[in-house]
């Protein structure tokens, strides 16, 4: 039977302990939240457990929109709380370019079984990768919504949830960046930044699960379908967002975000599937096992 390593970090420890468990353990095992492991493609993740948040926005007050996102703050709207039953595992770090130069080397674009319908689709208008930048340790950028959903694919994952994505960053208190309630650009590669850092470049940034770069860097698509009234006051049990659509959103800020884009509640709406940016990346997340 394959195994895993996890390494779990425990209060008074010098460091992180070595477990190793079955990769078939039980879907119930209590691992405290930020657990870490290596995934079969060598990619490091943290455990988000299962839990209750408050999403979108709860108080405007202070926010200060600029006028072109006032839109943006209404689809934030109104906060309701969200209930996820299962914990998962979410990458530690964007997805790198080393990591997604792995994909395209074991032949991640030619092979068909990685590639939705719409993505193969795409596949054939584009016929190759569109990679910003050489860093391998900077994340991977100007990759659409159909190749990071290839890739989450091949690591044997998907692309999070926008539900998922959010309380991987806020946590049980609803935090408004990843690390508190007051805005501080020491924790995150965010605006007067010229381009990307390698990934992790600022701890002090680390949500509460330990997931680094989840405000600034680059923004990361999410699986869901934007809906500007999806949003409801009642509990959302495990939203997994509208069935269709024709954009997907964007989550976490990018290198040039003001505090208001920084924020974990924030989407950007405005890019279609197959749209490539020097801002946008994205990580993964596989299941509760």
């Amino acid at each position: 039977m394959p195994r895993l390593l996890i390494l779990v970090l425990l209060a008074g420890c010098s460091g992180p302990q070595t477990l190793t468990v079955t990769e078939r353990a039980p879907a119930n095992l209590d691992r405290p939240a930020g657990t870490e492991r290596i995934d079969r493609r060598g990619v490091t993740q943290v455990w988000v457990p299962a839990g209750e948040f408050v999403m979108g926005t709860a108080d405007t007050t202070g926010l200060n929109p600029p006028a072109w996102a006032l839109r943006v703050l209404d689809s934030e709207l109104p906060a309701h709380p969200v209930r996820l039953t299962r914990g998962y595992w979410i990458d530690k770090f964007e997805v790198t370019i080393a990591d997604y130069w792995a994909f395209i080397d074991a032949g991640g674009y030619e092979d068909s079984t990685m590639w939705s319908e719409q993505g193969r689709e795409f596949l054939r208008r584009t016929e190759s990768p569109a990679i910003c930048g050489d860093d391998p340790e900077h994340p991977v950028t100007c990759v659409s919504w159909f190749e990071a959903e290839a890739y989450a694919r091949w690591r044997g994952g998907r692309l999070p949830t926008n539900a998922e994505w959010e309380f991987a960053a806020r946590g049980p208190e609803s935090r408004i960046y990843p690390w508190g309630d007051e805005w501080d650009p020491s924790r995150a590669n965010v605006v007067g930044s010229e381009g990307t850092t390698a990934v992790g470049f600022f701890p002090g940034g680390v949500s509460w699960v330990g997931a680094h770069d989840m405000a600034g860097n680059a923004m990361e698509w999410v699986s869901d379908w934007l809906r500007l009234d999806y949003y409801q006051p009642a509990l959302m049990i495990d939203p997994q967002g509208p069935e269709t659509g024709r954009i997907k959103i964007e989550k976490g800020g990018w290198w040039g975000s003001n505090p208001f884009v920084a924020r974990s509640a924030y989407h950007h709406f405005e890019d279609p599937p197959s749209y490539r940016d020097h801002h946008i990346g994205f990580r993964v997340v596989t299941g509760d096992r």
